[in-house]
């Protein structure tokens, strides 16, 4: 792509303890970004689904802030015309990254609405670069709960922003971040990070090189831990990346 990124990129799920696998996920094309579907039986399927087709217009687009942000706000509103079945409104978080370019230089743009993850592994360690749209994660952000006791808490799946659901609006985070040769990102549902902290999922992205072994032995890990939720991963790694007048063709 015009960006100038060589990538290599796998995904795994599993439904772990669930009937279905509400969870969906797009990993190619330069776009790679999980969902986590909620609102009961099958409406969190549809819902996921939905969101991650809505937002599949991304990949290879070399989107702006402003065009990830019109692009999920049009999630939000597919979402929302799903019927429910049930008590609840069908929603999903999404998360992920696509790529894209400023001024010529190969950025990642992450997006997230509801408390999925995206991480960044630079130089063997691991840091989260989205912020939880949970009740906890507020908590925590105010002071008022200790972030050892944050993974106990019982409204610790309590979102407080997703596409679709009872809210007529959303507003999704956005962030734009160089590519550098080396850059592994992970992308996962919570049913990953229920079970397994930070420093496990760390250590098993620097003992896997390969991204396809460290996507499948993460979930193979949750599932060992006791997952009870669906448990979906995305792992991206930039091999090489170029600037865009680099490689002959003119700044963006």
């Amino acid at each position: 792509m015009g960006a100038g990124v060589e990538l290599r990129s796998a995904v795994a799920t599993d439904r772990a303890a669930r009937d279905t696998n509400e969870d969906s996920a797009w990993a190619s094309d330069g776009l790679y970004v999980v969902a986590d579907g909620m609102g009961g039986h099958e409406a969190g399927e549809v819902a996921s689904r939905v969101a991650i087709e809505a937002v599949s217009v991304l990949a290879g687009a070399e989107p702006t802030v402003e065009d990830a942000a019109d692009v999920l706000r049009e999630a939000h509103r597919r979402v929302r015309e799903l019927r429910s079945g049930g008590d609840r409104r069908p929603g999903t978080t999404l998360t992920g990254v696509a790529v894209t370019s400023r001024d010529g230089e190969p950025c990642w743009l992450v997006l997230n609405v509801g408390d999925s993850r995206t991480y960044r592994m630079v130089g063997g360690v691991l840091e989260q670069l989205t912020h939880d749209h949970s009740e906890v994660a507020e908590l925590v952000a105010e002071g008022l709960l200790a972030v050892e006791d944050a993974q106990h808490h019982p409204r610790r799946h309590v979102v407080t922003r997703v596409l679709g659901g009872g809210s007529s609006t959303v507003e999704p985070d956005l962030w734009l971040f160089p590519v550098s040769p080396g850059d592994r990102m992970v992308v996962c549902s919570d049913g990953l990070t229920d079970v397994l902290p930070d420093l496990r999922v760390q250590a098993v992205l620097r003992a896997e090189p390969d991204a396809r072994d460290a996507a499948e032995r993460l979930v193979r890990e949750a599932l060992a831990a006791g997952a009870q939720d669906n448990v979906t991963v995305v792992v991206v790694d930039a091999l090489t990346v170029t600037r865009t007048e680099d490689a002959g063709g003119p700044a963006r």
